[in-house]
Order: C-alpha cells, then sequence, then structure tokens
C-alpha cells in the first residue's frame, strides 16, 4: 500500500514539473540517451529545448505534441529540459526558450528553426526539410533539378553583381561570407554543395553570397581575386569597403564555425547602464541570463576621476564576457533601497557587486574584493557554472519580478558637491562679547 501511494505521488510530480511524459508522442531526451538517439541516427529530428518555468514553453506544448503525433513514423519529435541540463544547452548555443533546432543530415551542425509555432506551421517546415534531405541524397541541391555546378548552388546562397554588390552587402547592416568564384573551376564546384549546405545553417545569422567573378570582374579586381574560389568576410554594421579573407576550411561545418566565431568577436560590447529606472534594470536584466549589478560609493566618497576609473574597468569586463549576453547594470550606493534589501549587500560599504538571475529570481554576491582581481574570479566562476556560493533567493520580490527601482537623474559626469540648503545670517552675532557665565568666572587679582 505504502509503495503504491508513493510511486503515486512520484508520478504526480513528473507530471506536474514536465511538460511531456510517456503517453505522449514527444521523445524526451536527455545527455544520456540524446547520442544515442539523435547524432547517431540517419533520422530527421526537430527538438525543443524548453525551460519548466518559461511561459512560452508552457504554450508550445500542446502545439508540439499535436506535432509529433502528425509526424509519428515520418520525423523524430523529441523535448529536451535545457535548464536542467545546462552544459548540454551551452553545447547547441540555446541562450532562451524555447528555442527550436532541427537535425538533418549533419547532426553536429543543426539549424534553428524559425517559423511559426503552431502544430501546422512547424509540421511544413518538417516536411519541407525531408524534401531538401531526399534532393540532397539524390545529388540535387536547393530543391533544383540538377546541380549548375557555377557555384551558386542553393536557394539561401545569394547571386551577387557589380549592379547590387554595394547596396546588398556594403551599405547593410548584415554579416557576410562572399564567394568569388569561376564556373570553369573545380574546387568551386566542390565548395558549392558546402558552401548551399552553410547558407542555410547559416541563415538568420550571416548572409552568404557568390561572385561570378568571370563576369563580373570589377569587382573581383576591386577585392584583390587572383585565384578560384576566393572567399572574403565583411562584418555587421556599415561597412567601409574592407574584407577580410577567410582563412578557414571548406566544408560546411568549418565555414559556419568560422562565421560564426567571426561574428562573435565582432559583436560590440554592451554598456555599462546606470539604473534610473525600472525600465533600466527590466531591459538589462529581465530577459538576460545573467545580469551583473555593480553597487559604487556616493560620489562625495569616490569623486568623478575615482567612480569612472570603477566603470571603466567594468567595461573592460563587459568586452570581455560580451559572448555570454550578459547585462551590465551600474547605481550609487544607498540610493536604491529596495534593491540593495533584496540583494543583501547594504550592510557591508561599497563598492559591492552582485549577479543575478532574474528567471530564478536569485543572486549571488561577489565576495572577493572589488577589484581587477577579485571581479576576475567572480566572473569566471559565473562563466563556468562553478560557484563557491551557493544562488540565495532575492529577497521581498514576487515569483518573476526584480526589485522595485524608484526613478533618479542620471549622473551629470562631474565631482559631487556639499547641498547646502540654508544660509546662516551671522549679521546679529558679536564675536567680541564676553559671555556673561565667563564673566562671573573671572577673579579680579
Amino acid at each position: 500500500m505504502y509503495s503504491s501511494q508513493l510511486c503515486l505521488i512520484l508520478c504526480l510530480i513528473v507530471s506536474t514539473n514536465g511538460f511531456y511524459s510517456s503517453s505522449d508522442d514527444v521523445i524526451e531526451l536527455d545527455p544520456s540517451n540524446f547520442d544515442r538517439l539523435v547524432t547517431q541516427s540517419s533520422d530527421l529530428w526537430f527538438i525543443e529545448f524548453y525551460a519548466s518555468w518559461c511561459g512560452h514553453c508552457r504554450n508550445l506544448a500542446p502545439e508540439w505534441k499535436r506535432v509529433a503525433t502528425a509526424l509519428k513514423g515520418i520525423v523524430k519529435v523529441g523535448a529536451i529540459d535545457a535548464d536542467t541540463h545546462k552544459s548540454f544547452g551551452h553545447q547547441y548555443g540555446v541562450s532562451g526558450f524555447p528555442t527550436i533546432k532541427i537535425f538533418g543530415n549533419n547532426k553536429r551542425s543543426p539549424t534553428d528553426y524559425q517559423g511559426g509555432r503552431t502544430a501546422d506551421a512547424i509540421v511544413e517546415q518538417a516536411l519541407n526539410q525531408l524534401r531538401t534531405i531526399a534532393n540532397e541524397r539524390l545529388g540535387k541541391r536547393g530543391g533544383s533539378s540538377s546541380s549548375s555546378g557555377s557555384g551558386t548552388g542553393g536557394k539561401d546562397a545569394i547571386e551577387l553583381t557589380e549592379s547590387n554588390f554595394d547596396s546588398t552587402v556594403l551599405e547593410s547592416e548584415d554579416v557576410w561570407l562572399v564567394e568569388f568564384m569561376a564556373p570553369w573551376c573545380g574546387h568551386c564546384k566542390k565548395l558549392a554543395p558546402e558552401w548551399s549546405r552553410a547558407a542555410t545553417e547559416l541563415k538568420g545569422k550571416v548572409k552568404l553570397g557568390v561572385v561570378d567573378a568571370t563576369v563580373h570582374t570589377q569587382l573581383a579586381q576591386r577585392y584583390g581575386v587572383q585565384g578560384f574560389p576566393t572567399i572574403k568576410f565583411f562584418p555587421g554594421g556599415r561597412k567601409d569597403g574592407q574584407a577580410e579573407e577567410y582563412d578557414g576550411g571548406r566544408t560546411s561545418d568549418d565555414i559556419v564555425a568560422w562565421a560564426l566565431d567571426k561574428t562573435q568577436a565582432n559583436i560590440p560590447p554592451p554598456d555599462v547602464v546606470e539604473i534610473t529606472s525600472q525600465q533600466v534594470l527590466d531591459d538589462h536584466c529581465a530577459e538576460k541570463q545573467l545580469c551583473i549589478i555593480s553597487f559604487l560609493p556616493h560620489i562625495l566618497d569616490c569623486q568623478s576621476a575615482c567612480r569612472n576609473q570603477h566603470i571603466t574597468m567594468l567595461k573592460s569586463f563587459a568586452e570581455s564576457y560580451k559572448r555570454n549576453g550578459w547585462g551590465w547594470l551600474w547605481v550609487e550606493g544607498a540610493l536604491q533601497s529596495k534593491l540593495e534589501q533584496s540583494v543583501g549587500v547594504g550592510g557591508f560599504g561599497y563598492p559591492a557587486q552582485v549577479a543575478i538571475n532574474a528567471r530564478k529570481g536569485k543572486y549571488v554576491v561577489l565576495k572577493g574584493s572589488f577589484s581587477q582581481a577579485g571581479i576576475s574570479t567572480f566572473l569566471k566562476e559565473l562563466s563556468a557554472g562553478r560557484l563557491t556560493s551557493p544562488l540565495i533567493p532575492l529577497t521581498g520580490v514576487a515569483d518573476g519580478k526584480l526589485p522595485t527601482i524608484v526613478d533618479s537623474k542620471p549622473w551629470d559626469g562631474e565631482d559631487g558637491k556639499l547641498d547646502i540648503t540654508e544660509d546662516i545670517d551671522l549679521s546679529d552675532v558679536n564675536l567680541d562679547d564676553e559671555n556673561e557665565n565667563d564673566k562671573e568666572k573671572k577673579i579680579d587679582l
């Protein structure tokens, strides 16, 4: 009797905490079975990376079950709790929930699903992926009836010409990899399917283009193309016309890895923002994996030169850890009492620093010194997920909420000055008059 009750309780816990169960057609995945079921299989997989606390994931769950039922025996549909298995999620670049990954022919380089979150939209995309895989196995590229051998290979690689190059590449904000090729070039023909596959995998992140250098000779000369294929990299943002030489491998995996590394390296560092309103805190903390908040001394205790030294140091750390996607904030000590109370920093002075995981409603305090060495150790522990101190729940804060912020004026960048609010009139004070008590104490000698 006792064992059956215990079993029932455990079953209820599982069904409450998880979105999927053995009665669904969704295949539950974890690090122990992922390689066997997914990586080593020849099946097409659509996999949802979710978190149990995520409202959007909860909304997606019934649609995801419908997808799994509709595609049963055709496409494998799985789900993995990437909040529980954080390192596994990080391995596949999961930074938000839910994230849907498509594991096609190349299981080492899944692509992101970018479509709608309805069962109909997901099923349609899955069937399109099946068609693409079948065409690739027939030696066709990009859904065309035959490979042209021109090097353009694939619907996601964009054909570039002298007439559209500047407006499409140089005047765009996008990151570009551009291949300069010749139709007769054997190496270009070998690259074509890899380039096509990389263009599809990088869709939405990096754009891939192709220039026929035998037709657009002036464009090829402009970028010093002397052999084929030549690949040039154009970073994001407005471009000055300069390009960087691609020096990676020639497989789709190599191209994708090189492009993503280069893109991340060119990401501008996040700003270190002063907390002056609730909106500032929410924007830089609520949707981030972590936000780093520094409490700096009052301006009278640490004037502009001192404060700017702190901010400059924080900016250097923001640059070093920009790939983590953290938020970076600072506030003058004692200015936001509710914020300080919620993270327990009011009692031991300034400067101080905390890291908040808004999704979990928890925080951890920098225990070392507020210095280059102390903060460096703290951030390394955060980045590696190996904290020496446990995360602590935010105090006095409702679930899903951040501490309350009182609107304040931003620092003007100037030194602090004492605020003398009342003038004292000394005109009626006679400093030469003797105190009557002192007169009585005088002894006439």
